[in-house]
């Protein structure tokens, strides 16, 4: 089972990870790191490090993020790069991103990436509705 880490600026990793949970229940092997207006990526460095800490060493981790260029991206993106082999990275968090994530953990993360991208384009829909 891949290990995820929902990242954001300001608590929005862990809203949508409240919300997951009211929809999934708990789930093991998931972390939310927050990015706050007082921090700076030597911050955000360490909150990852804690968070990758409670999985075990030999786990497939996804990491989920806010925004493409952001600072979670950044210092993300870093540790992401050292560990290419069990580590991978998509940008655009969404709630029905996460909710896939959680259906597909029995998959490498190698597998998932591009089917968690349209699920996440897919979760973007507009309400039409007929004027007479």
């Amino acid at each position: 089972m891949i290990a995820i880490i929902v990242a954001s600026h300001g608590k929005f990793s862990e809203g949508v990870l409240q919300s997951s949970r009211m929809i999934f229940g708990d789930q093991e092997k998931v972390q939310a790191v927050t990015f706050m207006p007082n921090e700076g990526s030597d911050d955000l460095t360490r909150k990852f490090k804690d968070a990758l800490a409670t999985f075990d060493e030999d786990d497939q981790v996804l990491f989920l993020i806010d925004l493409f260029g952001g600072s979670p991206f950044n210092v993300a993106s870093r540790i992401v790069a050292e560990n290419l082999d069990k580590y991978a990275l998509i940008t655009g968090l969404n709630l029905p991103m996460l909710l896939e994530s959680y259906t597909v953990r029995d998959k490498s993360v190698s597998e998932i990436v591009s089917h968690l991208e349209e699920t996440a384009r897919a979760g973007v829909k507009h309400l039409e509705l007929n004027t007479f």
